[in-house]
């Protein structure tokens, strides 16, 4: 047989002699990351974002800077690092939605959902993380500019859903008042645990909070969206 015909192309990786070494590598990276994210988080709180350096950081995690920066190109993303999550939550929930659910009733149920469970990503993340926030500009803006993306991808995805034309404005006037009312709800979160509440006593009055705010919406919106 011609070697030619078997022999791998001049640029191709050589193969990976254990297959299950790739794994390996993964969950490796994994760790890294998780154990850089832990360790900036924890010099954030305690000195604050806008002291703490990469070199720090690299420090405490016993990593290179350029480790360091390969897994988190800007210092904000060590802070917020469930930044993709965030800006998907709401247009995931719409294309999740039941048949017969409208986007509101859809996002009103996902939110009570992640009241109930107290979820880091609705805004449950501690006096000590929230306080973090508060006190950075750089994490403040951050955070408002991630509230823009995040209703932005909910326009995009009602527009696509309910098959809006190109350049009708519903879907992002939609998105607009749901995405505020989402706003206002997080830092409803923040001002409450800012305030000294518990976790518990925070979702016992964002239950009743959030469902008079989605009340508000309910005559504008209680068709839209619904699902055949």
């Amino acid at each position: 047989m011609d070697e030619t015909q078997i022999a791998p192309p001049p640029n191709a990786p050589a193969p990976d002699p254990d297959p299950s070494s790739s794994g390996l590598r993964e969950t490796k990276k994994r760790e890294t990351r998780r154990l850089i994210s832990d360790r900036a988080t924890e010099l954030f709180i305690g000195q604050g974002f806008e002291r703490t350096t990469i070199a720090e950081i690299a420090d405490a995690a016993r990593v290179a800077k350029k480790t360091v920066t390969n897994y988190f190109p800007r210092k904000e993303d060590l802070a917020l690092d469930h930044q993709d999550e965030f800006v998907a939550t709401l247009a995931d929930t719409v294309a999740a939605r039941a048949p017969g659910e409208t986007v509101l009733a859809a996002l009103r149920r996902a939110f009570l959902a992640s009241v109930a469970s107290q979820d880091p990503v609705a805004g449950f993340a501690g006096p000590a993380f929230t306080r973090m926030i508060a006190d950075s500009p750089t994490l403040t803006s951050c955070l408002r500019g991630l509230h823009d993306r995040r209703e932005e991808a909910l326009a995009e995805a009602l527009a696509e859903d309910t098959a809006a034309p190109p350049g009708d404005i519903t879907p992002r006037a939609v998105a607009a008042l749901l995405g505020g009312v989402h706003r206002v709800l997080f830092t409803r979160i923040q001002e409450l645990t800012a305030a000294g509440r518990t976790n518990p006593e925070i979702a016992r009055l964002l239950d009743a909070e959030a469902r008079h705010a989605f009340d508000l919406l309910e005559p504008s919106l209680h068709h839209y969206g619904r699902r055949p």
